[in-house]
């Protein structure tokens, strides 16, 4: 081992939120190293939903104006049911939706924004990035400060650590010895130009078609110029104990019963790669020492309410208010940073797996939910207060 390099704040994850988490600390004046184990900043996946809590933080951080020009602002959110093709309901994201939420819903590339946030992070000359960084031991030092070693045989001694490292976080170890939790669903996705698209339904919207225990999802990305399509669907294989689950064959059987639409959708997807969902357990605490969680280390969440990135902006921006009121103490900003944001990402975690439930519910559960989601009024947000209305001190962004 190297003499261990001395460090203020340390980011272990150069995604999204740990992208943002620098950025965010940095313009609070705190100087920030942060170490990516991969040799290039890249995220996986194409499409990327960004509710109007995110966009507020994006917005925060200057960035809006960059976001705005690759972004799409979809007209709504259109529920249809995958095996009839009903029209079920419409969350109106429109000027009203704008207006009380304070900022607009939009669709993006996830590469989109991580390369928009790490050329930020690559001006701000409080941040160093290092790539090619495997984290392997995250330990703490008697005077309170923590060691982080690295695979290549570096070693940083820092006052703290925020763990960025995705689901399966090396630093969450610290925390809590718990394992994530395999939700028996498999992912699928696909892109492609705009000009290649059929006649369809919702070319202008998020358009999520849901069924027994399989579910689409399309919107436009990129200014429009490409189309995203994401198919998930619950592995009878999985349920049976078997450890090769997931494979197209079971895609095609699993949407064989769909509308025609949904089935010329799922044609769509590539493939030759395919992502088995996992969360975790919410935590009761995120923070060990002056070491402490963001993002998918902290409250990793399956995919249903297109909050996972939003959840590690929100994440990054209280970090950030954090250092701008506390300086370098760094127990008083851990502290408050965890008190400020666990009870909504845990929320979040959970109500993630309930609105899975009841998009892939059967039988009198599927009858009921089509009745509920038939009835209700466009522009009712009711559901979606408490997670997108923004502080009262919040600036409105306009799009």
């Amino acid at each position: 081992m190297n003499a261990p390099a001395h460090v203020g704040l340390l980011v272990v994850g150069g995604g999204i939120g740990g992208m943002a988490a620098a950025l965010a600390a940095a313009r609070a004046g705190r100087p920030v190293h942060l170490l990516e184990r991969a040799a290039q900043f890249t995220e996986i996946g194409a499409g990327l939903q960004v509710g109007p809590n995110a966009v507020r933080v994006l917005a925060d951080l200057g960035l809006y104006p960059r976001v705005r020009d690759v972004a799409v602002f979809p007209e709504g959110g259109v529920f249809m049911d995958a095996l009839t093709g009903e029209h079920l309901t419409t969350l109106d994201v429109g000027p009203a939706f704008r207006d009380r939420y304070g900022a607009p819903y939009l669709v993006m590339h996830r590469s989109d924004l991580l390369e928009i946030l790490l050329e930020a992070c690559r001006s701000e000359n409080r941040i160093t990035l290092e790539n090619g960084r495997e984290v392997t031991h995250v330990a703490h030092l008697p005077d309170g400060a923590v060691q982080v070693d690295c695979a290549d045989g570096s070693r940083f001694r820092a006052q703290a650590v925020i763990g960025a490292d995705g689901l399966n976080s090396r630093v969450r170890g610290l925390v809590s010895a718990d394992e994530p939790v395999c939700s028996g669903y498999a992912a699928y996705r696909g892109i492609m130009p705009m000009g290649d698209l059929d006649a369809h339904i919702g070319e202008a919207s998020v358009v999520i078609w849901i069924g027994p225990g399989m579910h689409l999802v399309q919107y436009p990305i990129r200014r429009g110029e490409l189309y995203n399509t994401v198919a998930v669907f619950r592995s009878d294989a999985y349920a049976r104990g078997e450890a090769d689950w997931g494979g197209p064959v079971e895609l095609d059987e699993r949407f064989a019963d769909a509308c025609p639409e949904v089935r010329r959708g799922i044609q769509h997807v590539d493939r030759s790669r395919y992502w088995k969902t996992y969360d975790r357990d919410p935590l009761s605490t995120w923070t060990s020492g002056r070491v402490t969680l963001l993002g998918d280390a902290a409250h990793p969440m399956l995919q249903y309410l297109g909050q996972g990135a939003c959840q590690a902006l929100e994440d990054a921006a209280a970090l950030g208010k954090r250092f701008a009121e506390y300086g370098d103490d760094y127990d008083k900003v851990l502290a408050d940073y965890e008190r400020q944001r666990l009870h909504k990402a845990s929320r979040a975690q959970t109500a993630a797996r309930t609105w899975g439930e009841i998009w892939h519910t059967d039988g009198i559960g599927r009858l009921l939910r089509n009745y509920i989601f038939t009835s209700r009024a466009h522009d009712d947000y009711t559901h979606t207060d408490w997670l997108y209305l923004p502080e009262p001190a919040q600036p409105k962004v306009g799009v």
